[in-house]
């Protein structure tokens, strides 16, 4: 390889690693070295019912409940503050998603935090316009264990406000699953009542 092209690819790796593209959006650190690869957390969404739920990975389980659980996240994560055009997200380089920094202002309903989110990629937040409700998987990873700044149990980058927020995964027709920051687990929820929303980008 050539001095020039030496140059070149050290300036994309440079790039990359700050995680700006030359459109302003955010773009993942990638690694070939297989001990830092990134932890794939499920994106789809399921219907999922409390022992499925139980058994979520990553996921160190305080107590069982009938309802869900409380634990904490067994993932060391890696966060990165992020302003991109005015708009602030959290890079977690350890799973590879993109997390608004803080979300949405009051508690919706499951159906109004979907007209919240088509709202969001209508202004395309960050550059970005596939922002979506996080699955169990990835909004149970969030969850730390213990209080962080003695407030909530998820990592203090994160924006306060958002003491609990919707997935989009379903437990049956009448409610689908929240991740609660304020006790420390997984819970259903009526779609009727309210949650915040706090979402999340990835590219899989």
């Amino acid at each position: 390889m050539n001095r020039s092209l030496i140059l070149c690819f050290l300036s994309f790796t440079t790039i990359a690693l700050w995680g700006l593209g030359c459109d302003n959006s955010v773009e993942r650190e990638t690694s070939n070295d297989p001990s830092k690869q990134q932890v794939k957390l499920r994106s789809l969404y399921r219907d999922l019912s409390v022992k499925q739920i139980q058994s979520t990975p990553h996921i160190i389980i305080r107590k069982k409940m009938e309802w869900g659980f409380w634990g904490h996240s067994s993932l060391a994560h890696n966060y990165e503050t992020k302003t991109v055009n005015g708009d602030k997200v959290i890079i977690d380089r350890v799973t590879g998603l993109i997390w608004l920094q803080s979300g949405s202002a009051e508690t919706l309903t499951w159906s109004h935090a979907k007209e919240w989110l088509l709202d969001l990629n209508h202004r395309t937040y960050a550059g970005f316009s596939k922002w979506r409700l996080p699955t169990v998987d990835e909004a149970a990873s969030l969850l730390e264990s213990s209080k962080q700044d003695q407030s909530l149990y998820i990592n203090a980058v994160f924006d306060k406000k958002q003491e609990w927020i919707w997935t989009g995964d379903s437990y049956d027709s009448r409610n689908s699953w929240s991740a609660d920051f304020s006790g420390g687990g997984v819970l259903t929820c009526n779609v009727s009542d309210g949650s915040y929303v706090r979402p999340v980008f990835s590219d899989n």
